[in-house]
């Protein structure tokens, strides 16, 4: 027993010891923190998200009256272009007595769209009336697993891709909307259209634009190779503006009930105008640039930009 009671006191002994060992330990060495979780972000606001910031702010042009000037320019050197007649009409509501044309659905608007890129206007309608002649209804397409939704299409090139995307497109809006119909964005506002179409793979903002410049009768002024070499001839975009950027800047400059008739004539020009596709090629045009009636707008621009 005497044995077991000095073993015992010696252990309580050894105890106390270690115990201002320890404390001091604990307080002069204390425990090093882990890494620190990096903190999240709160996600942006969806108006925060949709909005998009003037890239130029210190460009000034295009003035409205500038817009004006040239779209007056354009219209009396080319009248309205026939091409973009039957928009225009709807737009306007008919002619006279006559009522206005029916209206292409949304959807017929947004595959033509699509089957237009890389191609041609008269190319990419012709592979879209090969596309309708060979499904009947749109939830054949989405259902065939074969190539011929590929081979109603080639004629308008990128078969392949212009099929996937379209496939792709019409399936998402069957299972996001039950059935397949995009009417529903005539009652949505420009941004609300963006939203819902720029989901889908393959559709950008020329697309969208696109859409909703023909085929919604909104105020949306589209860039395309035409209008963003000429749009930066004229100084109106930086020289090194990207389509993005200038679709946002000129959007934003031009007035809206300029928009539409603006596009399709400068579009029209780009097409048409020798001496435009040689300046925008870097030759030196053997016209006079007076026979174009965007040569002083092009001096303007080269002052701006020098």
């Amino acid at each position: 027993m005497l044995h077991k009671q000095v073993r015992k006191d010696v252990k309580l002994t050894q105890n106390f010891f270690r115990l201002p060992m320890l404390a001091t330990a604990l307080f002069v060495f204390p425990r090093c923190p882990g890494p620190r979780k990096p903190k999240r972000k709160a996600p942006a606001s969806p108006a925060a998200r949709e909005a998009s910031p003037e890239p130029y702010p210190t460009h000034a042009s295009p003035s409205p009256a500038q817009c004006l000037a040239v779209r007056d320019a354009l219209l009396g050197f080319h009248g309205f272009p026939e091409e973009f007649a039957p928009f225009r009409r709807l737009r306007l509501g008919g002619s006279g007595d006559s009522p206005p044309p029916l209206p292409p659905t949304v959807l017929d608007g947004l595959v033509t769209t699509l089957l237009s890129q890389n191609t041609t206007e008269a190319i990419s309608r012709r592979a879209f009336a090969s596309l309708k002649a060979a499904f009947p209804s749109w939830d054949q397409v989405v259902d065939e697993e074969g190539t011929r939704l590929e081979d109603a299409i080639r004629c308008g090139g990128l078969a392949a891709t212009k099929a996937a995307r379209i496939r792709a497109m019409l399936r998402g809006v069957r299972e996001r909307r039950g059935k397949i119909c995009l009417e529903y964005l005539r009652e949505l506002s420009v941004d609300e259209v963006k939203r819902e179409l720029s989901q889908f793979k393959g559709i950008g903002p020329k697309t969208v634009a696109c859409v909703l410049m023909f085929y919604l009768q909104k105020d949306d002024f589209p860039v395309d190779t035409h209008v963003l070499r000429i749009t930066k001839a004229m100084g109106w975009v930086p020289v090194t503006a990207s389509r993005e950027k200038a679709y946002i800047h000129l959007n934003s400059k031009i007035p809206d009930d300029l928009k539409f008739d603006l596009n399709c004539l400068i579009v029209t020009h780009g097409k048409l105008c020798q001496t435009c596709a040689k300046k925008m090629g870097g030759e030196k045009s053997k016209v006079p640039n007076a026979a174009c009636p965007l040569a002083s707008y092009y001096r303007v621009g080269e002052k701006l930009q020098q």
